[in-house]
């Protein structure tokens, strides 16, 4: 589940406002913004609180501003894709076909690695967390406990890598992960149909069989891909 951005200062609040407008595709890219004196009228702040929150949208890489043509938004392609609030703004418009399908795709080359690595590295700690989550998800009785229980699985199994760089990357993605088992759980017949996928998994971990993880998480994200296009071809 993606977790609401809190703010706690004026600039803050103005670079979620123009962030969400900017990421979701009011603002198209190539195309300048007011000038401050008219912007930060519209927003109703200071002009020294649009100007912090004007860095803190360059350092994004949604701006950009230049002395003679103002400030313009910047193609998408500079964006700083993993960053927290960008990855909540374009989960905030989701689900976009693309989008998903970038998601999908980050998750084919990492995930089964990952389940690999916990096979062969986790702890007794480690895989009872997996198995937590599992227990959360066979007890889930409405999509929204699955799939905050679902996020908790690929959470655990990516902690039980043992990889700092593996975990810290499960932190920066986690609001689209966990926007993309809403979306997955939501449009299935059945929401927790990938249990026994989970299972095979865990099953995998627990044995401590590498191989045989890599395969069954390959299966799982490769089967949650075909759920999404089915609907999307329904609709």
């Amino acid at each position: 589940m993606a977790k609401p951005i809190i703010v706690r200062n004026l600039h803050g609040q103005v670079v979620q406002e123009l962030g969400r407008q900017i990421v979701g595709g009011e603002i198209a890219p190539g195309e300048n913004l007011p000038r401050e004196e008219l912007l930060a009228e519209r927003l109703k702040v200071s002009r020294t609180a649009l100007r912090e929150a004007m860095k803190v949208l360059s350092a994004k890489g949604l701006i950009e501003s230049r002395q003679k043509t103002g400030t313009r938004v910047r193609d998408t392609v500079h964006w700083n894709q993993l960053d927290a609030d960008v990855l909540a703004w374009r989960c905030a418009s989701m689900p976009t076909e693309d989008f998903v399908e970038k998601l999908v795709e980050m998750r084919e080359l990492i995930e089964p690695a990952a389940a690999a690595a916990a096979a062969r590295r986790r702890n007794d700690e480690q895989l009872a967390r997996i198995e937590a989550a599992y227990a959360a998800m066979a007890a889930a009785t409405d999509p929204d406990a699955w799939s905050e229980a679902d996020l908790a699985f690929h959470e655990a199994v990516l902690h039980a890598t043992h990889n700092e760089l593996m975990t810290s990357l499960f932190s920066v993605i986690e609001a689209a992960l966990g926007s993309y088992f809403q979306l997955s759980a939501s449009i299935a017949g059945n929401f927790s149909y990938s249990l026994p996928h989970h299972k095979k998994v865990l099953d995998a971990i627990r044995r401590r069989q590498p191989e045989v993880a890599r395969e069954a998480m390959q299966k799982m994200v490769a089967d949650s891909r075909s759920n999404i296009r089915r609907h999307a071809k329904k609709t």
